[in-house]
């Protein structure tokens, strides 16, 4: 390892960069509530197997922002889009995006989504991400879901969250994230 290196890896660690293991449904809900608490603008990159908790952390990520009633998967339909009131009685705009079925990044101009993306304050958050990273600005925050390959523990998942430049440049501190 060269100095380089070790000063890379200083750079993305700590406050750049938390892994942490769900061992419950429950973990998944503290951990979206957290996020929720981040004044997070932008997109974030959900990436993850199919089962991996993608969706679930999204429905908990919503709620713990405010959404009252029931949260859609956009697996069929690309975004779902929710106006959640918050504590100051502004509007928080909030897309949750599922791009897994996505054909072809061109089909995001078609549907409009810049907009979401252009759109002050709002947060997108968007599932399979990859499939359009070619067309998509990078995001604020990533996050990897990963889930247990072990045989005593069937419900957890490894989970990374990575700041970009731009969630660097926001000042988040992600070592506040814990379980």
């Amino acid at each position: 390892m060269n100095n380089n290196q070790t000063i890379e890896d200083a750079a993305i660690s700590g406050k750049n960069l938390q892994t942490l293991t769900l061992h419950s449904e429950k973990d998944t809900q503290r951990l979206a509530e957290q996020l929720a608490a981040l004044p997070l603008i932008g997109s974030v990159w959900l990436a993850g197997d199919l089962g991996a908790g993608k969706t679930t952390l999204t429905r908990y990520w919503l709620q713990a922002l405010g959404h009252k009633g029931a949260v859609k998967s956009p697996t069929y339909t690309l975004v779902e889009p929710y106006s959640i009131t918050q504590n100051d009685g502004s509007i928080k705009p909030v897309y949750h995006a599922d791009l897994y079925r996505l054909q072809d990044p061109e089909e995001l101009s078609f549907i409009g989504f810049d907009e979401y993306l252009d759109e002050p304050n709002a947060l997108v958050i968007i599932e399979w991400a990859s499939r359009a990273d070619s067309y998509l600005p990078l995001p604020t925050m990533f996050i990897d879901m990963t889930q247990s390959n072990s045989n005593d523990d069937k419900e957890s998942r490894q989970v990374a969250i990575r700041l970009s430049k731009a969630g660097q440049v926001q000042g988040f501190d992600l070592s506040s994230l814990n379980l």
